[in-house]
């Protein structure tokens, strides 16, 4: 009875998922055409788990992934930044040594997954580097960091990441640390720390991307006045959508596209979600998913849908995260927004949730009367445009 019910699952695996009926071939044709990119990718988190593929259709309907290889060519997505994320702990040298020991292994962790899938995606640093993969027909992968904190107080470990690819950091999470006061937290600094100022000059001087998503509104601030380079919003929203502490009203909106920046859509805080403790145990089961055993996945479906019946985790829904997108495009044009949905890091919304619904966007898009040649800005363009900003800062700046 296992044996078949694995190699029904299989079956359902591999089957193409529908295709959405707002997404007309013509649509599918334009989207195809550009460069998609997204700029927070939070799947390097599931490279070591236990029995989890990268290279093989996964389903977010069993184990809750939703970015791997064959999703990415169904969806249309090209790449975009894999994230070096880890929870924050002490801010100590015994904790921030740990930190940058795990921090390198994740780095590592994302370039063994994508040597191993050479065939089909490959490292980019610049974007040169993005175009030319794009061009030759393989999907890109840039790397990021979510949150310094494992860099301790050794300013030079953004060198040794950036040689290992790096292009992209913010300075905090969701707690305070070293850098900066974060947005969901009490302020200790009032913004940026002393050491947060001088990891600004650095981030320049080195040609990454200032990410500040988590950071508090008084260090957002501080990153666009003290930064020779727009800097961006890898995975944010606009408040007035939806009054969390992690989204942007409209005055900093402005400022940051009047420096040149870009805030990347994201597709979490949009409503109040379940966190509950309940909702939290089916998240662990979740994922531990290629360690269940068939009616060990069967209770745990059943459970999911009963909790869903009873108070679903989100009742966001694609066209709210719409809005959310077509707001940030009115205040503050369309060289300003792009891509940050937060795959595998919590996003996704109810008809968007797993990168295969990335057309239903370039779909909407066109229905609003956008050209072809605005749409690319939002689905990868932007984004490049900063980066060869920050690549020629850092170039003139060398001796």
């Amino acid at each position: 009875m296992r044996t078949a019910l694995l190699c029904a699952s299989a079956l359902f695996l591999a089957a193409p998922a529908m295709a959405h009926p707002d997404v007309t071939p013509e649509d599918r044709l334009v989207h195809d055409s550009m460069l998609v990119l997204d700029t927070h990718l939070d799947t390097p988190m599931l490279f070591e788990r236990p029995g989890w593929d990268f290279g093989a259709l996964n389903r977010y309907e069993y184990d809750g992934s939703q970015v791997d290889l064959p999703r990415m060519a169904e969806g249309g997505l090209d790449g975009g930044f894999f994230v070096i994320y880890l929870g924050q702990g002490e801010l100590n040298p015994a904790a921030y040594a740990e930190a940058r020991d795990r921090a390198l292994l994740r780095a590592a962790a994302i370039q063994r997954v994508i040597a191993a899938n050479s065939d089909r995606i490959a490292l980019a640093t610049t974007a040169d580097d993005a175009e030319r993969l794009h061009r030759e027909g393989k999907k890109i992968a840039f790397q990021s960091i979510e949150n310094s904190w494992p860099l301790g107080e050794d300013l030079s470990l953004l060198t040794t990441f950036h040689r290992l690819g790096v292009r992209m950091a913010g300075p905090v999470h969701s707690r305070n640390n070293q850098f900066a006061d974060s947005t969901t937290d009490t302020p200790r600094w009032r913004g940026l720390s002393p050491l947060g100022r001088r990891w600004v000059a650095e981030m320049n001087r080195l040609g990454m991307l200032i990410d500040a998503s988590h950071s508090s509104d008084a260090a957002f601030d501080q990153m666009l006045e003290l930064s020779q380079v727009p800097i961006v919003l890898s995975h944010s929203g606009p408040k007035a959508i939806f009054d969390h502490p992690r989204n942007i009203d409209d005055d900093r909106l402005r400022r940051l596209a009047a420096k040149g920046g870009v805030m990347f859509i994201n597709s979490i805080f949009l409503v109040a979600h379940d966190s509950s403790p309940e909702r939290q145990e089916i998240n662990r089961r979740h994922a531990n998913w290629h360690n269940l055993d068939a009616q060990q996945r069967r209770q745990l479906l059943a459970d999911r849908a009963a909790l869903d019946a009873q108070r679903p985790y989100t009742t966001a829904d694609f066209d709210l995260h719409m809005r959310s997108l077509l707001h940030s495009v009115r205040v503050m044009g369309v060289d300003h927004v792009g891509l940050g949905a937060d795959w595998d890091g919590g996003g996704g919304v109810i008809g968007m949730e797993d990168v295969t619904a990335l057309p239903r966007i370039t779909a909407r898009l066109r229905r609003e009367g956008f050209s072809e040649a605005d749409i690319a800005k939002i689905m990868g363009g932007n984004l490049l445009r900063v980066m060869r900003q920050a690549e020629a800062f850092a170039a003139q700046s060398r001796p």
